[in-house]
């Protein structure tokens, strides 16, 4: 279960040029749900997943990943937390583009904390999840844009989070790798993760079981 209550996220506080992202933004997202976030540019939405995502902090307010508060920890905790509980999915994909796909699926791996045995198996198994496994040794250079994203969806979920947050991840794709894009996150979502994902396309809000809209900063 997430929960967020009253966020409030300004950037460059104290300063001339300070802007107020989020206005006390409220919600919650069941586990096992899959949610689209929309809104128009600046209206929030990515501020708002990096929040969630725990790579951005804000002023004030609540944050809860399974009841466990989310504010003011300390980088290696919030490392932690992402790495156990959070896979998150990239527009531009943000793979090493000289590594292989097996070698880009096993990043995650390498930095856990806990003790990983047979991590190329593992990375493997998530390659063959999105599809992919027959490209584990072929370099990310060499792919086509949806193998690249199914990469960086494997590389997600090669730890096994419970959610998944995805920035427009169909942003950079043709119609037809978008939809198998969607169908590989439907099948993620009925496997029991909740699946969150950040978009301006509303045929792909609409493939999710519920719509959050934001609105300068603020829930619609």
């Amino acid at each position: 279960m997430i929960k967020i209550n009253d966020i409030v996220k300004i950037y460059n506080p104290k300063k001339s040029n300070e802007f107020e992202a989020l206005h006390g933004v409220t919600c919650e997202i069941a586990d096992g749900e899959m949610v689209a976030i929309i809104g128009k540019s600046g209206a929030g939405k990515s501020t708002l997943l990096h929040i969630l995502a725990c790579i951005d902090n804000f002023q004030s307010g609540e944050y809860y990943i399974d009841d466990t508060l989310v504010k003011d920890l300390s980088e290696k905790k919030y490392a932690q937390i992402r790495n156990e509980k959070i896979g998150m999915v990239m527009q531009d994909f943000a793979l090493v583009e000289d590594f292989t796909a097996l070698e880009n699926v096993m990043i995650p791996l390498n930095f856990s904390k806990q003790k990983i045995k047979d991590k190329k198996q593992k990375a493997l198994e998530a390659l063959k999840s999105v599809g992919i496994e027959e490209l584990a040794k072929k370099p990310c250079s060499k792919l086509s844009g949806g193998q690249k994203q199914r990469v960086a969806i494997a590389r997600a979920i090669v730890n096994e989070p419970s959610m998944v947050l995805a920035d427009e991840p169909t942003g950079a794709l043709d119609t037809k790798t978008s939809a198998e894009i969607m169908e590989l996150f439907k099948k993620l979502n009925s496997q029991g993760r909740t699946i969150i994902i950040v978009t301006h396309d509303m045929n792909v809000a609409e493939q999710c079981g519920r719509i959050i809209e934001i609105g300068d900063g603020r829930i619609i």
